[in-house]
């Protein structure tokens, strides 16, 4: 029986693909462990305990059938696992990837709750589409019957891709606008090969080009035109830019040779992994390698930074973050990888000052203490008057997180309201900004998010935009 084959949580123990060693992979970008063998991937399949409740798809974002392509894996039907797999999410080999599992479906596993540790998910869905892809399973998008509408989207990051598949699904035209020469957003430029090798990203957009997808890269709008030019170029148009402005550091020094903002940073990288010319890289001025490197932050992209200097051949790597362990906001699974790969944590501490000659020579650092909870109940940080340390620094990397930029300024658009936090202001049943036939969707809607939520919010918002242009047809017909 089919059902034999499941709850095999307590004869197998939870066992993660293979990792190469931290040696290794620290001399390249290369992802860091190998996806399982079949019979791997179908024993920890058949872990799962296919709850009454799924609280694993109940916690995902996409609501993504877990369970069942599980059972499916299991069983060795991995074509119809893959495709329930596809019908809610459009990248789940990326998911797989870079979803913080630890704290989403994993997390919310039945039986990690009881002891047994989680059923492993990610892998297991990183190896459904790989191995999809390997087979050619993964067919083209197929554009529906042309409506004779037309569609801009600003922005090629993961709201904006997933939006305008299901927007080419049901026959419109779709014209993708971004400021990069490549589409993909922070998946192309913001996170590292070693945990989204690139390939992996470019065949979704080699796909989404080949099914009549328009895009129009090293394009910016209030420079190349502006949002009201597009407003006239298309009957919709999507905002799915998400935050790029990055926070600043209030302390002397900043503004010092060798202190550096994160994406400035992961982006010189990942462009010279791509054979790109990088003159601030070459240079000196974007590249870890010999230098004595602090990270400000404890984030994903700190991790990221953190990562990306072990690898360029950096002295030294510390990451410096005001909160303990516990309190951090980045996955635990990417501290203990940069553990192993050599980068050391200075928990409850931030920086005073930045000193230098020419450029960056030393952190001076107060240490921190957790006080009383804030609004959101995470204890906030305070300073601890008996604790101060100096570190050297070559290189400063700020990694703070980000703002959304002001858009109504530089899409010279002084009608698209925005919150007191910077985003755009949309109504949340339509998805439609302050300005007729405007959308938005993704970061620049929630704030800095995961890379789930922005291909969540693209499947919303693609549904919503569908809905409106279908009755600005019918109204135009009419009219006519």
């Amino acid at each position: 029986m089919a059902a034999d084959r499941m709850l095999q949580f307590v004869g197998h123990d939870q066992s993660y693909p293979d990792k190469r060693s931290p040696e290794e992979r620290a001399r390249d970008f290369r992802e860091i462990a190998e996806r399982y063998a079949a019979p791997d991937a179908r024993e920890q399949s058949a872990r799962c305990s296919q709850c009454g409740v799924p609280y694993c798809s109940v916690h995902c974002p996409l609501h993504n059938h877990i369970p069942e392509w599980l059972r499916l894996t299991a069983e060795g039907r991995l074509r119809e696992a893959y495709e329930l797999s596809n019908a809610t999410s459009t990248m789940p080999e990326i998911c797989g990837r870079i979803c913080p599992q630890d704290r989403l479906c994993e997390g919310n596993c039945v039986i990690e709750s009881a002891g047994h540790g989680a059923v492993t998910i990610g892998s297991v869905e990183k190896y459904i589409t790989d191995t999809a892809w390997a087979e050619g399973w993964v067919e083209p998008v197929r554009a529906g019957p042309a409506t004779g509408q037309s569609v801009g989207i600003v922005g090629a990051g993961p709201a904006g891709l997933t939006a305008a598949e299901y927007l080419r699904v049901v026959g419109h035209e779709v014209h993708v606008y971004d400021r990069h020469d490549r589409a993909g957003g922070l998946l192309t430029y913001g996170i590292p090969g070693f945990k989204l090798e690139k390939e992996v990203v470019m065949r979704r957009i080699e796909r989404l080009a080949e099914s009549g997808i328009h895009f129009h890269a090293g394009f910016e709008v209030g420079r190349d035109a502006t949002l009201d030019a597009l407003r006239q170029r298309h009957d919709a148009v999507l905002i799915a830019t998400g935050v790029y402005k990055a926070r600043e550091i209030a302390v002397p020094g900043k503004d010092a040779e060798g202190v550096v903002a994160a994406l400035d940073y992961l982006i010189a990288s990942n462009r010279k992994g791509f054979g790109d010319a990088v003159p601030a890289f070459d240079d000196g001025r974007l590249n870890a390698e010999g230098k004595h490197v602090v990270v400000i932050g404890g984030g994903d992209t700190a991790m990221d930074c953190v990562r990306t200097a072990i690898r360029q051949g950096a002295k030294s790597v510390k990451c410096l973050y005001r909160r303990d362990r516990e309190n951090m906001p980045g996955s635990q699974r990417e501290v203990a990888n940069a553990e192993e790969e050599g980068v050391e944590f200075v928990w409850l501490a931030a920086p005073e000052r930045f000193t230098a000659d020419k450029a960056v020579r030393q952190v001076a650092a107060q240490g921190m203490r957790l006080g009383a909870p804030d609004a959101s109940g995470r204890r906030n940080p305070e300073p601890d008057p008996g604790r101060s340390f100096d570190l050297p620094a070559d290189m400063v990397i700020k990694a703070l997180g980000f703002d959304p930029e002001e858009l109504p300024h530089l899409f010279g658009a002084p009608d698209l309201s925005v919150t007191r936090w910077g985003t755009l202001r949309v109504d949340h049943q339509t998805m439609m900004t302050s300005l007729p036939g405007v959308f938005a969707a993704g970061d620049i809607v929630r704030g800095a998010s995961l890379v789930v939520w922005g291909i969540r919010d693209g499947r919303d918002v693609s549904e919503q935009m569908a809905k409106w242009l279908k009755v600005k047809a019918k109204t135009e017909k009419k009219a006519a």
